[in-house]
This record gives C-alpha cells, structure tokens and sequence, in this order.
C-alpha cells in the first residue's frame, strides 16, 4: 500500500476539506488542464465571435463547429499514443516524451490559425482550424492519459476537479486575452500570444516526470501484436457488463448542452454585444460561477456519492440551457447575460467534476490513452454533428427561443439512462482498473475507499 500524503507546513493548517487539492498529483492536474483547455476556446467561441466579425453568414460559421469532430476521432489514432515510443526524446519517459511532442504541434498549429485571413480564404481558414483541432485532440489523449495514471483512486473526484478549474481557467484566460488583444492590435497577435497556453503541460511532465501508475508498452514483435493493440483497448471495454449502454450514456448526455453552448456566440453577436460587455458578462461571471460550481462538485460528489451526484448534474446542466432561452426571450441585458451564464457554469462546474470522476474511473490502466479517448470523443460527438448540420439552420428557421427549449428536452433522454444505469447497478461494474481497489496498481487504502465509495476490483 502507497504512502499517504501527509500534510506539512503550510499544509498542515489548512482545512481537512481542503488539503486534498494541494497534494501534488491535483495540482499537477491543474496545470495540465490550463493547456488542455486552450485549443479548444481557439477554435470554438473565439473563432466564432472572429468570423462573426469579418461578416460572415450563421451557417458558415456554425459549420465550422465540424472541426470539433476531429475531437471525436481521436480515439482512431489514441493507440499511438499508448505503444508508439518517440526516439530519443522517448528516454524522458513514454508520457512525458508525447507531452512535448504534441505540446509543440499545438503551437504551431495556433501560429498557422493566427495568419489566415477568414475574408479573403474561408476554406484555408477550414484548413487551419482542422489542424488546431488535430493537434489539440492528440495533446488532450496525452494529458488525459497523464493525468488519469498520476491521479490514485481517491484522487480522481479532487483531480477531475482540479483539471477541470484549469480547463476553465485556460480557455477562459485564452478567449479573453485573444478578444482584448484582437480589439487593440488585430487576431493575428492575439492568437500567437494565446500559444503559450501549451507551455503549463510541457514544464508539468518535466517536473513531475512519468506518472507512477504508467504501464509501459508492450514491444511490437509482430503484425498481428501490432493490430492487437489498435482493437485490444476496445474489446476489453466492451466485454464489460453493460458496455454498450454505458456507451449509449456516454454518447447522449451531453447533446443539450453541446448544441447551446456553441451557439451562444451567435446569440450574443446578434443581440449586439461588445466585445467588451461579452468579455465581463460572459467570460468574466461564467468563470467565477464554473470555479465555484467545481467546488460545490466536489463537496456532493463526497457528501452523496458518485451516482447521485452525477445525475443531479444532469439535471442542473440540463435546466440551465432554458436559461439562454430566456436571455433570448428578454433581450439585451447585461445583467440578464450575467444570471443566465451563472447558472450555466455554476451546473457545468457541477458535472465537470463529477462527470469527468466517472469517465475517468472507466479507464483499464493498460489502455489509459486509448479508452479514455474513445470516453471523452463519444461524449459530445452528437451534438457536434447537429451543432455543424444543422444548429445554424434551426435558429434561423424557428428562433433562438425555441433551439434553447429544444435543447432542454432533449438533454432527458440521457438523465434517464442515467438513472436506468443507476438501478440496474451497471455503474459500478463499468468501472475499470483506473478506479478500483485492489487491482495491483496503487490503491487506495480499502476503509477510506469504502468511505469514498471506490468500487473494489472485479
């Protein structure tokens, strides 16, 4: 059994409640999530509100959520990621070497973003977009799989929050400065500014080095040793009981939610928002209330366990898209953007830890890279799609009113799932090795997992 982390110093005096977010895999959590965060407000909300402003049509622009997809598809080359070692840079260790490797393809990619004109050449800038999203899915393979395997069993509900507060943080921090900078010295400066971003990740694996619970890749002898490490991570997940409708959970419940937040952009361009106000109203109330829906998160997901927890988010999350209806229904408001964005994020941060805990707890330890690719590329991959076809279309066709209603219904059918899972048990036995006790790998200690509510190793 590992040691546990014994408070000092300054440690010592804080809160017991508190502690566990200063232990050095939760923090280390944090920073990967600041660079995780990053690409994705580069080529989301910031894109959109560029492209809004170059005068380019709802339809185009919503389109442009197809880049996304490329997130979705990242569980098709995740394999690398897992049984590929980089020469010479590969000495650092298999996670750390990958994590400057697709740190530095991030780079590049937003520097190539920076220099296109939307204008003058809206497919290059498709083009540019596609490449940020290719370099940013494989960047998000690495961090999730480092963090996963840096994180104990214990740890996971404290660092999903952790990541999560440093998700926020990063592309909050990112789509701000690229909206301020892009009012005063043009996109170009902003986006390259906003490339630093990656650098949190890359100096956290020199730091921390590789995570203890990495397992190292088997070598490749053969042809057949190589094509089982493409299908093997798949086909240990789905033999687990339930798989398939814990995929079906996976693939519904974020639908709602997708649909309305890439659209807000929109929303808010055409009720004649500033940069400005959308930098304090949106940016600047939402990130408050997700840092302090993430704490909240944490204290349910203690305080009621990690299946009751869960599917209250749900429900928030899934309310909290009838808010934009009525941020639409009111009209310009400040103070209307204000309340509608709180409660949206307060919900978001909710289920960011709770959520994430879950999905990262699926995780076989021997495939972190790749289950947990194909975990988080299924998670949005509907809405995506409808973001891309046909969001754009729906506003324009019946309002923005009813889009945010009809988000809000169909954000039901994946609580229900949820609660089917719940009853039939199907949640405790799709947990994978990355969150049980007793598999072999570092465990937590069995009465504080108990306590914790970690499942034991089937």
């Amino acid at each position: 059994m590992d040691q546990v982390e014994q408070p000092r110093g300054w440690r010592a005096m804080l809160p017991a409640g508190v502690r566990p977010y200063t232990e050095t895999a939760p923090l280390a959590a944090f920073f990967l999530g600041v660079s995780s965060g990053f690409p994705y407000a580069m080529i989301g909300a910031t894109l959109t509100t560029r492209l809004a402003q170059d005068g380019i049509d709802k339809k185009s622009i919503t389109a442009f959520s197809l880049a996304f997809l490329v997130y979705n598809l990242k569980f098709l080359w995740a394999w690398v990621v897992d049984g590929v070692r980089i020469p010479v840079l590969g000495r650092l260790g298999q996670r750390v070497s990958w994590l400057l490797l697709a740190g530095v393809f991030v780079i590049a990619a937003v520097a190539n973003l920076a220099l296109v004109n939307p204008s003058s050449s809206l497919l290059y800038t498709a083009y540019a977009a596609v490449l940020v999203g290719v370099a940013g899915a494989t960047f998000d393979i690495v961090i999730d799989a480092y963090r996963i395997e840096l994180l104990k069993p214990e740890q996971l509900g404290v660092g999903s929050g952790m990541s999560q507060y440093g998700w926020r943080i990063g592309s909050v921090a990112a789509g701000a400065l690229a909206l301020i900078l892009a009012a005063r010295v043009g996109w170009e400066i902003a986006y390259l500014a906003c490339a630093a971003f990656a650098l949190p990740a890359m100096i956290t694996g020199l730091v921390a080095g590789e995570p203890a619970r990495h397992r190292e890749p088997k070598e490749r002898r053969g042809m057949m040793e190589a094509v089982r490490a493409v299908y093997g991570p798949f086909t240990e997940f789905f033999r687990r009981q339930g798989a398939f409708l814990v995929l079906l959970f996976i693939l519904l419940h974020k639908i709602g939610d997708t649909l309305a937040n890439l659209t807000l952009r929109l929303l808010l361009d055409d009720m004649g928002y500033t940069n400005d106000e959308i930098a304090i109203y949106d940016v600047g109330f939402g990130f408050w209330a997700y840092l302090i829906g993430i704490f909240v998160g944490g204290i349910l997901y203690a305080q009621m366990g990690m299946k009751r927890s869960v599917l209250l988010s749900l429900v928030l999350m899934a309310i909290s898209n009838a808010s934009f209806a009525a941020l639409a229904a009111a009209g310009h408001s400040n103070w209307g953007l204000a309340a509608a964005i709180t409660f949206e994020n307060f919900a978001s941060g909710i289920g960011g830890v709770v959520v994430i805990a879950y999905f990262s707890a699926l995780c076989d330890l021997r495939f972190t890279a790749s289950q947990y690719a194909l975990i988080s590329a299924a998670a949005s991959i509907v809405g995506r799609l409808l973001t891309g076809t046909t969001a754009g279309a729906m506003v324009e066709s019946f309002g923005y009113v009813n889009f945010y209603l009809f988000t809000t219904v169909i954000a039901v059918p994946g609580i229900l799932l949820f609660w089917v899972m719940m009853r039939t048990g199907l949640v405790d036995a799709s947990v994978g090795t990355a969150g049980t006790v007793g598999a072999g790998d570092v465990r937590a200690d069995p009465e504080e997992a108990d306590a914790a509510g970690i499942p034991k190793a089937r």
